[in-house]
């Protein structure tokens, strides 16, 4: 498993931007960098995977167009840029690592929480 660490979380107007940053303890051949959200009540979504290798992104539909997720050169540090903010976009934000065996199943499935092995504590974005 990995450490991840989130930063950049806080409170914006709908129609701002925000950047979270979630920087690894270590990397690997082999993974998936996701973010995954968690609204009060609600389950705990996928919003953005990226797989190494390849450097594809998948995109929930709800954030498609508005967030983007990238990667630092030496792949330890991820970013997930947020822009066009909506009200309903507010939500305890995680990073999470899909490291070793469960990056297969994150290559299958990624959007799905439970194909992750690492996560963070999580940043609140708030958008009112």
């Amino acid at each position: 498993q990995v450490q991840l660490v989130e930063s950049g979380g806080g409170s914006v107007q709908a129609g701002g931007s925000l950047r979270l940053s979630c920087k690894a303890s270590r990397t690997y051949n082999t993974y998936c960098l996701a973010w995954f959200r968690q609204a009060p009540g609600k389950e705990r979504e996928g919003v953005a995977v990226i797989v190494s290798g390849t450097g594809n992104t998948v995109y929930a539909d709800s954030v498609k167009g508005r967030f983007t997720l990238s990667q630092d050169n030496d792949k330890q540090t991820s970013y997930l840029q947020m822009n066009s903010l909506k009200p309903e976009d507010t939500a305890v934000y995680y990073c999470a690592a899909a490291t070793g065996m469960a990056a297969a199943q994150a290559y299958r499935d990624p959007l799905k929480k439970d194909s992750y092995n690492s996560w963070g504590q999580g940043t609140q974005v708030t958008v009112s």
